[in-house]
């Protein structure tokens, strides 16, 4: 068939990847002047069934509370006049109970597993340079109380076979020495050794790449304006590059989905939550971090892209709105510097905010709605990067009327 994949993201294009595999003819449509220029730039790069947990737990709306007040809460609400942050809203706290959380969190862990093994043969066939780092990833703790509760939090996704090694201040050090500066700051850590991390828009290029070898074609610059329907299908996508017409359709647009989703009557839960990042040059620095780790005080996710860092903080409720200054990133440098004093040129940062497509419940939108030739492929929140390669092929295999090969209860709504 001939599939239009809306969205060149990382999602957008692992899903033309692998239905060029099954033999279809692609095409990807791309506002931007070049694929993953969004939030697929600008993101942690962690590749993370270990940091599966969502973040609609039971926890999440006293924080939500607290931020209308207090400053550096790691997730921020801001009063709006869009009425459907309150909708939206209103849908995350009803997925915030210990249930739910549980459930959502292994249904997400499930999938990111299952995604990390696509992404490895897509690795070994693609031989894909992107930075990566297979050392696993650190989250660590500022007090033996706080390890102590994140180990038995963590022993949720240990019982779904996740690989955890509890690991005490000198362990902490012992693994990545760049630390030893902050030693007595931290208490201890988890390590899941079979996480992993990468630049994702270094990766989504490259597979971009290959998609056109192979005769795949990207139209980048291309802003798509609706969706035609005919009968229980659609007839076509309207850009302001003219009409493109396939037999099947992939939504794959984050954050900008249920945007375009709406004008052919379909509702998706999907709301935009604002991430902040700083990439950093390691310079001459002699001490950068060697493995990615996470500072589960104050929720700062530090990765090592090669000669980069890459710092990522905050999640604010706060519309389609991507502007920042300088102010909104001095927290996550401060804690960074702190911690990996000699890790980078700090005055050399780039700072980026951009938006991540969550759902309620934190997982993403599969299947078709309402019109035969439509499969949604969206709202992967905060691990998108981990999720995509195994929500490309289920897609792949729902078009195909595959059954995927990772159980989908749950995740079909």
């Amino acid at each position: 068939m001939r599939v239009i994949v809306l969205g060149g993201g990382v999602v957008g294009v692992t899903t033309a990847y692998q239905l060029q595999k099954d033999g279809h003819e692609v095409v990807i449509l791309e506002r931007r002047a070049e694929v993953a220029a969004e939030t697929s730039w600008g993101n942690a790069g962690m590749i993370a069934p270990g940091h599966s947990f969502v973040w609609s737990s039971p926890k999440a709306p006293m924080i939500l509370l607290k931020s209308l007040v207090l400053k550096d809460q790691a997730l921020r609400f801001r009063l709006s006049a869009d009425p459907r942050l309150y909708s939206w809203s209103w849908l995350f706290l009803m997925e915030c109970t210990p249930e739910k959380a549980r459930r959502n969190t292994l249904l997400k862990h499930r999938l990111a597993v299952y995604s990390q093994s696509v992404l490895h043969e897509v690795v070994a066939d693609e031989q894909i340079e992107y930075d990566r780092n297979d050392r696993g990833i650190l989250y660590f703790y500022r007090s033996q109380q706080a390890l102590d509760k994140g180990v038995e939090h963590m022993r949720l996704l240990e019982s779904d076979g996740q690989l955890i090694k509890v690991l005490d201040r000198d362990a902490v050090v012992a693994l990545d020495p760049s630390l030893a500066s902050a030693r007595e700051k931290i208490a201890g850590g988890i390590h899941c050794p079979t996480d992993e991390t990468g630049d994702p828009a270094k990766f989504t290029r490259a597979l971009a790449a290959k998609v056109v070898e192979r005769g795949g074609e990207i139209r980048t610059g291309t802003i798509i304006t609706g969706i035609e329907t005919s009968g229980d299908g659609v007839a076509q996508v309207t850009t302001d590059k003219g009409s493109f017409k396939g037999d099947a359709y992939v939504l794959a647009l984050g954050s900008y989905s249920p945007l375009i989703a709406r004008t052919v009557g379909i509702s998706l839960p999907i709301y935009p939550i604002k991430g902040y990042s700083l990439t950093i040059p390691i310079g001459n620095r002699p001490a950068p971090p060697t493995i990615a780790a996470i500072d589960e005080h104050n929720l700062v996710a530090v990765s090592r892209f090669g000669d980069r860092l890459r710092v990522t903080a905050t999640a604010e409720f706060a519309g389609y709105d991507t502007s920042h200054k300088p102010a909104d990133f001095a927290f996550m440098k401060g804690v960074t510097e702190e911690l990996y004093p000699e890790g980078a040129d700090y005055d050399r940062a780039e700072m980026w905010a951009g938006l991540r497509p969550m759902t309620p419940n934190n997982l993403p939108e599969f299947g078709q709605r309402r019109l035969r030739n439509l499969y949604l492929n969206t709202g992967h929140g905060h691990i998108g990067w981990t999720m995509s390669h195994g929500s490309a092929r289920i897609t792949a295999d729902l078009i195909a009327g595959r059954k995927p090969a990772v159980s989908m209860e749950g995740l079909l709504n």
